[in-house]
């Protein structure tokens, strides 16, 4: 009997340990999961309108503050909205639309800054001999766009300012990687898009017909967070948006220098990059023409039924992380 008691008081003290050193993994864990020290996860665009985000990575402007911050590069907007959406990446950088879209998510998000911009970066360009030089040239012409993106809808308010009906043209839906290829060979006459593709069809002979500057928007590139960050890290987050600044200062005091950076990172030839930049204003803010713009843009995206509803940007817009002057 006294044996039996025994082993059951031996089982009991087992089970009790091994509870107690669950419980403390589960601490571990936890503390571990939260360590403020762990780098902060940016998904960036390796392209010319997220020069500063490269910039910072590149001139090592994060270490610069003090921080630790881990730079994934993306190939598009949207695939850095999903690395924050899917929690991959702590802050994203992604064009207008895209934000406007994960913000109507309505999902722990809020759009800290604009860190590029350029009425003119958003170009139409046709092909060498195409009988293409106004707007009402495109009457009948095959224009390629990427629908759903701030292009596109750039390129509806630009018809519409010049009294072109969209349904007059043969608009297609088509990927700006695809776009220089399918000019050259005369599948299509003309496209819009943001650079630096017109500049790469440029480059092969295509011509610009002209930008989409002068409607009162601004084509931001935004920088997003998850506001778990914000609210675990706040001070990192502010030392964070400090090395954005830095990076868009270097860029305004060094441009040639800059311009070797972007190049190298994007595989831009420098030349090129240098004048694709150019119609880039590379600086960081949130002020009023940019929630104009994000405005615009929203509309847009209502109309085309993108949108359910035009969100309250008041909510997601946050400056108070924004560089003091």
């Amino acid at each position: 009997m006294s044996i039996k008691v025994t082993v059951r008081s031996l089982w009991t003290t087992i089970a009790c340990v091994l509870l107690a050193l669950a419980a403390a993994f589960v601490v571990l864990w936890s503390i571990v999961g939260r360590n403020d020290d762990r780098p902060i996860r940016l998904a960036y665009q390796n392209h010319i309108g997220s020069a500063v985000c490269i910039v910072a990575v590149e001139e090592r402007f994060f270490e610069r503050e003090g921080i630790a911050v881990e730079g994934f590069p993306f190939s598009s907007g949207p695939a850095c909205a999903e690395a924050i959406y899917s929690g991959s990446a702590d802050i994203g950088t992604m064009g207008d639309a895209t934000a406007v879209i994960t913000a109507s998510r309505g999902g722990p998000y809020r759009i800290l800054a604009s860190h590029g911009q350029g009425e003119h970066r958003h170009r139409l360009v046709a092909g060498e001999n195409a009988p293409i030089h106004s707007t009402s040239d495109l009457v009948g012409k095959a224009l390629a766009v990427k629908k759903g993106t701030s292009a596109y809808g750039g390129l509806l308010v630009w018809l519409a300012a010049n009294n072109v009906e969209p349904a007059s043209i043969r608009i297609l839906d088509m990927g700006p990687s695809e776009m220089p290829d399918a000019l050259a060979a005369g599948s299509i006459d003309a496209f819009v898009a943001s650079e630096p593709t017109p500049s790469f069809s440029e480059a092969r002979g295509a011509r610009q017909v002209a930008t989409l500057g002068g409607l009162g928007n601004q084509y931001p590139i935004l920088i997003m967070a998850n506001t778990r960050l914000l609210q675990d890290r706040p001070d990192d987050v502010r030392a964070a948006m400090r090395a954005f600044q830095k990076a868009a200062e270097f860029i305004e005091e060094n441009p040639d220098a800059a311009a070797q950076i972007v190049a190298r990172a994007t595989g831009l030839p420098e030349h090129l990059a240098q004048r694709v930049m150019a119609r880039h204003v590379y600086r960081i803010s949130l002020d009023d023409d940019i929630v104009r713009s994000l405005h615009a843009t929203a509309r847009f995206l209502e109309d085309e039924g993108i949108l359910q509803a035009v969100p309250d940007l008041r909510k997601v817009c946050d400056a108070t992380y924004l560089p003091t002057p």
